[in-house]
């Protein structure tokens, strides 16, 4: 098993760096402001719900890493990930607009104090075990909130129901023309779970706290 991992973790460095070289243009903040008309519709407003693939409620994108924003748009203009509509936001993108994007994000309504680094709120011995056998924390950082790479996301207190979509179309690759993320680490990761223990992982990580949040839009408040 520790074999497995370490294999998997050095894909997912090598995976990473390529992300890294690949998103070398350099994102404008202000530039980014004027780029969310097709981002606010969902993502702006709170509890908002897609029925795609499930219904769920869209993840929360103010306060991500804006590597991983610009790593995800990226693998839905590729095709890597499975989703009409994000692929079609994704596709009208230019590699500036990516990264100006990224960059108004990650900053967007960011404030408050430092997280701790290990989660205040303690997970249940099934639940332990089960992100030990993860490793979890070796990607996403103290408190599943630093990644230990630009790329990879922060998922403290991201929504549970996304979350276990999230964690479950890495293992639906390959079987529905419209679902499925092509992620070898996080294939490998998240196939050695039940459905049922996807969720219970997903349930405790969304309740960790973040720096994750919606922040609505005035035209949507």
């Amino acid at each position: 098993m520790n074999k497995t991992l370490t294999t998997l973790f050095a894909l997912a460095v090598a995976s990473a760096t390529a992300a890294t070289h690949a998103q070398e243009i350099k994102g404008d903040v202000k530039a980014g402001e004027q780029k969310t008309a097709m981002c606010i519709g969902c993502h702006g407003i709170a509890g908002y719900q897609s029925s795609f693939p499930e219904v769920h409620k869209v993840p929360m994108i103010s306060g991500q890493s804006a590597g991983y924003i610009a790593s995800a748009l990226q693998a839905y203009q590729k095709g890597d990930r499975k989703h009409p509509t994000m692929r079609g936001v994704a596709i009208s993108l230019s590699e500036q607009d990516i990264a100006d994007l990224s960059a108004y994000y990650a900053q967007h309504g960011k404030a408050g104090a430092a997280l701790p680094a290990t989660p205040q709120r303690a997970p249940a011995a099934p639940v332990a075990e089960l992100l030990k056998k993860g490793a979890c924390v070796s990607c996403h950082g103290d408190n599943f909130a630093k990644p230990i790479d630009p790329s990879y996301p922060k998922i403290a207190g991201q929504h549970a129901d996304y979350l276990f979509v999230a964690l479950k179309s890495y293992k639906e690759t390959g079987k529905n023309a419209y679902v499925g993320r092509s992620n070898g680490v996080m294939a490998g990761i998240a196939g050695q779970f039940t459905n049922a223990e996807l969720k219970a992982l997903s349930q405790y990580i969304g309740k960790v706290d973040g720096e994750l949040q919606v922040v609505p839009q005035p035209r949507f408040r």
